[in-house]
């Protein structure tokens, strides 16, 4: 096991890995920028290192800095956490090539997963789903680009091969409009991802999220941890997260399951990662792969009692998985609300003192934060400050839990997002269960 682990990140996520750290032994160094010196697991972390000015560029993005705050404390590895540069490619082989090991993929996997075009052309190989599409990035022949719409069937999608995060995306619904949006989104794309490829896809009309969590080691065991529902979202950002997924069956998952985990045999992948999928009609559609722990992974440790981040380090270190596929059993239900500090009338961020404070608890309530009484939320960074997850023994008493945990959430100095989750938690389509991925932004009238 590690001696000592650079935890490459910050907020909630930070003190996440910091904990499961010193659970297993090891050793933490919290880096952080001048703007981040008084948070928690900086505080609690074994030693901290200043790693640049506020701005992320110059510290959570810099790697030159985060390697060498990595040779002057001798640490032995790096967790990349969620976000900054847990997706980058080059800062896994940086850290590699450096002489640590980096908790995640190897590079190879990042980035053939952070191209969309390979990473369908590698899930069709594998036998997992895809939305039918134009195999592939599209060409500059007008007309052949027309015919492969054709053949999809209108509406199309036409996506960034490096977008991410819901941009480097335009739907078309005539062919009059197809070449225009080809045009834009390739010039955007070269603009914002430094990758002009686009390619094409059918645009599924009402689809919902849903997610397969999957864990490999390097000794060619991988496996499955069910899914997760995350439909509930605002402009292609998640909001609120469950597990499992409502609708689907315990056949279903485990074929979908099965079809992922074997997926990341084949392709050698090695550590934590999820599947995303449009799902419709009982069918699931592949659109992408993220090659790090997700935000709202705790769900999916609710009902499995896997501990998701603890089994990444493990695994990094070389050990094999603590667990094989018959010993996963979904128990229960669990949802988890996206806590962020931001007007909830217009979404605006609200950063500032948190002057009061009080989380809730009670069975079955998880709280994953790192803000505290008297911190002040900085303007220059995700406006998320924490994740409030309930569990229970079904659906209905999760969102019960939740219900009631929200009321007990008091955050006061900012505005947060809490009154929106309070009103969402008692919407009558949501406590169905199975609303698509555009309802939200519907009901906001956005």
């Amino acid at each position: 096991m590690f001696d000592k682990i650079i935890i490459a990140n910050r907020g909630e996520i930070a003190l996440r890995i910091l904990r499961a750290c010193h659970e297993l032994g090891i050793r933490t160094v919290a880096v952080h920028s001048d703007a981040d010196r008084d948070l928690k697991h900086v505080r609690l972390a074994d030693e901290s290192v200043c790693i640049g000015p506020a701005s992320s560029a110059e510290s959570y993005l810099n790697i030159p800095a985060l390697i060498s705050a990595a040779e002057v404390t001798d640490s032995t590895a790096i967790h990349p956490g969620y976000g900054f540069l847990s997706e980058n490619a080059d800062f896994a082989e940086r850290v590699e090539q450096s002489g640590f090991v980096f908790i995640g993929p190897r590079s190879e996997s990042i980035r053939l997963m952070g191209d969309k075009v390979s990473a369908i052309a590698a899930m069709k190989k594998t036998g997992v789903p895809c939305v039918p599409g134009s195999d592939g990035p599209l060409g500059e022949d007008p007309d052949e680009n027309i015919r492969i719409a054709e053949e999809i069937g209108y509406p199309v999608i036409i996506k960034a091969a490096g977008g991410g995060g819901g941009r480097g995306m335009r739907v078309v619904h005539t062919e009059a409009s197809l070449l225009g949006a080809i045009s834009l989104t390739q010039t955007e794309a070269a603009n914002a991802f430094g990758n002009a490829t686009v390619y094409m896809e059918k645009f599924l009309e009402n689809p919902r999220h849903v997610e397969i969590q999957v864990l490999a080691d390097t000794q060619g065991n991988a496996i499955h941890l069910g899914e997760r529902d995350c439909s509930m979202q605002r402009r292609h950002q998640k909001v609120i997260e469950e597990a499992p997924a409502p609708g689907i069956d315990n056949e279903t998952r485990e074929r979908i399951g099965s079809r992922c985990a074997n997926a990341c045999v084949e392709l050698g992948y090695r550590g934590a990662g999820t599947f995303e999928f449009l799902y419709e009609d009982g069918e699931f559609y592949f659109i992408e792969m993220n090659t790090r722990v997700q935000v709202e992974h705790p769900v999916s440790e609710m009902v499995t009692g896997v501990d998701i981040v603890k089994e990444q380090i493990r695994i990094a270190a070389g050990l094999p998985l603590s667990y094989r596929q018959e010993d996963i059993k979904v128990r229960g239900h669990a949802i988890e609300c996206r806590i962020n500090a931001e007007d909830p009338a217009n979404f605006m961020p609200s950063p500032g003192k948190i002057t009061q404070l009080h989380m809730p608890g009670g069975p079955g309530i998880r709280v994953d934060s790192h803000i505290y009484n008297g911190y002040t939320v900085p303007p220059y960074y995700d406006s998320m400050i924490g994740k409030l997850i309930a569990h229970g023994e079904t659906r209905e008493s999760a969102l019960a839990r939740m219900r009631t945990a929200l009321r007990e959430v008091i955050i006061e100095g900012i505005k947060t997002n809490v009154p929106l989750h309070q009103d969402l938690v008692k919407d009558a389509a949501f406590q169905a269960g199975g609303t698509n991925i555009h309802y939200l932004e519907k009901k906001l009238g956005l």
